[in-house]
């Protein structure tokens, strides 16, 4: 009878021990260092995004179809236009990869020329916001 007691006691001070390690494990504290320039970055592109001639730009249309073809399309122009940025873009139903972010339409013509040999279907387009 003492020895069960005995292992009771001792489980019991066993796990109030755990306990107690566990709960000041919880108490650091954690310091984030972080370089000056992503704040500056940062208020770089949310000035950006807010203007609204980014939404004024050309883009080039490389792609139009379902899911797989328009990730394929856009990992294929990543690897090959490494200079233009690309996105797939979901308009009900299908799916369009741009590429390139135009300030006017004539910048668009003179690099589709290039890209038109790979997409012969690639369209000039202005996105609507």
């Amino acid at each position: 009878m003492r020895i069960l007691t005995f292992k009771n006691s001792l489980t019991a001070s066993f796990l109030l021990c755990l306990t107690t390690t566990i709960t000041t494990a919880q108490q650091s504290n954690t310091t984030l260092k972080q370089d000056s320039k992503f704040e500056q970055l940062l208020t770089e592109k949310r000035k950006i995004n807010s203007l609204k001639d980014v939404n004024e730009r050309y883009k080039i249309q490389v792609y139009t179809g379902n899911s797989e073809g328009a990730k394929k399309a856009l990992y294929d122009c990543k690897q090959e236009y490494k200079e233009l940025d690309g996105t797939m873009v979901f308009f009900t139903p299908n799916y369009k990869v741009w590429i390139g972010n135009f300030r006017t339409r004539l910048e668009a013509v003179r690099c589709s020329m290039e890209i038109k040999k790979k997409y012969p279907n690639m369209l000039i387009i202005k996105p609507q916001t």
